[in-house]
């Protein structure tokens, strides 16, 4: 972790702080942070702090053998399994790398962003926790900050006009701008193994879809359907 947090201090702010808003690994120096500020390793924190609470057995950073977790497969002509290591196109100057193996090699630093592994329904649970309130591992308070936009008029560069971010996901503040059939206040977000999850609050209602299919589970053509389906049967 120190040496990827000295990679990252080497470069230079794209912009004030609150000037902007843009995606980033602010995860990963938030995790170290944590680190500094308990005394303790991420995992162990993690653990402490919101795994046992919840009941969420089947997560963590690292798992004992590669036959724990799912295929992962990468997007193609035709979609193929992944290998290890392996690369995604991901707009048109970028790609993502991907090292499934990541998650058997405990020595491998502990991402607060993108580091730990589980199932749909451990992932579900710790929305829920969210959705109903935090407890028993956030304030009243907490968890209405994470499903509520925190950053003004700022744009999500991600999503664009009509949407903001709290400090969960992106926040729909207004659909007809945004351009989407989701609910307004809709909460989401997913992640690159091809992953996605919504909650809406006004509906009382948590989506989880873990498809290990990269990148089309997280920003393909499926979130897009399902999610749509989802907002218009609670219509």
């Amino acid at each position: 972790m120190a040496d990827n947090l000295a990679r990252l201090g080497q470069i230079e702010l794209f912009f004030p702080p609150g000037a902007a808003w843009n995606y980033s690994v602010s995860l990963d120096v938030l995790g170290a942070a944590m680190e500094q500020a308990a005394g303790k390793p991420l995992p162990q924190l993690i653990d402490e702090l919101i795994l046992r609470p919840l009941g969420m057995d089947a997560s963590g950073f690292y798992v004992a053998s590669a036959d724990q977790l799912a295929t992962p497969y990468i997007d193609g002509q035709p979609p193929r399994p992944m290998q290890d290591p392996d690369v995604s196109p991901f707009f048109e100057l970028s790609g993502i790398r991907y090292s499934p193996a990541r998650a058997t090699r405990p020595a491998s630093f502990p991402s607060g962003g993108a580091g730990m592994v589980g199932t749909a329904g451990d992932v579900l649970k710790l929305l829920e926790a969210v959705r109903t309130g935090g407890g028993p591992i956030l304030s009243q308070a907490s968890a209405a900050s994470m499903l509520s936009n925190q950053i003004g008029e700022l744009v999500v560069t991600t999503h664009g006009p009509g949407w903001g971010f709290g400090y969960a996901g992106a926040v729909l503040k207004d659909p007809a701008v945004a351009g989407s059939p989701l609910r307004r206040g809709t909460v989401m977000w997913g992640g690159v193994y091809g992953h996605s999850w919504q909650i809406v609050p006004d509906r009382e209602t948590t989506l989880v879809a873990l498809t290990n299919t990269a990148i089309e589970g997280m920003s393909g053509v499926f979130p897009g359907e399902l999610g749509a389906a989802v907002a218009a049967a609670l219509a």
